[in-house]
């Protein structure tokens, strides 16, 4: 086989390592830009709790005992405060954590798709004593429930 005809041989084989390799970082990037388009920067960016609520499009609010809050009544460190949230609202779609003393109080904002059991476990930071407040969207209501955190150490 001369010189000309092996190059000729790895051409095809670049050409289809290239393409595998631009389909494959195509894919890579597809769920990180899905991602930016669910990310809510002005929620996330407020400072204060009404203008995260805002930011989260929250029309009003109404004290439900369907929101099973676990949260230590006393943290030693605000650096490490483990929360659990359950709905037991029907239809639940979202559940946001917002910690009124922080300085950008909205935590988290979890989205869930149908069947998904609407609950979460997570460690957040809290910059001081403060009430964790928890927001639920169902359908086009919004939920609500809170718990004093007491901290001892800031964590912010």
């Amino acid at each position: 086989m001369s010189e000309q005809d092996s190059s000729k041989q790895h051409l095809p084989r670049r050409g289809f390592l290239q393409l595998t390799l631009g389909a494959v970082a195509a894919l890579m990037w597809m769920p990180v830009s899905a991602l930016a388009a669910l990310w809510n920067k002005a929620a996330f960016e407020a400072t204060t709790q009404p203008e995260a609520a805002k930011g989260l499009q929250v029309a009003g609010e109404t004290p439900s005992s369907e929101i099973d809050i676990i949260a230590p009544d006393f943290a030693e460190s605000g650096a490490v405060v483990q929360v659990e949230v359950k709905s037991r609202i029907a239809n639940t779609e979202a559940i946001a954590i917002l910690v009124e003393k922080n300085p950008t109080p909205l935590i988290a904002n979890f989205i869930f798709s149908g069947g998904a059991e609407p609950a979460v476990v997570t460690r957040i930071k809290m910059a001081e004593s403060s009430n964790v407040q928890i927001i639920v969207k169902a359908g086009d209501r919004y939920f609500t429930a809170a718990k004093m955190v007491e901290v001892s150490l800031s964590g912010c």
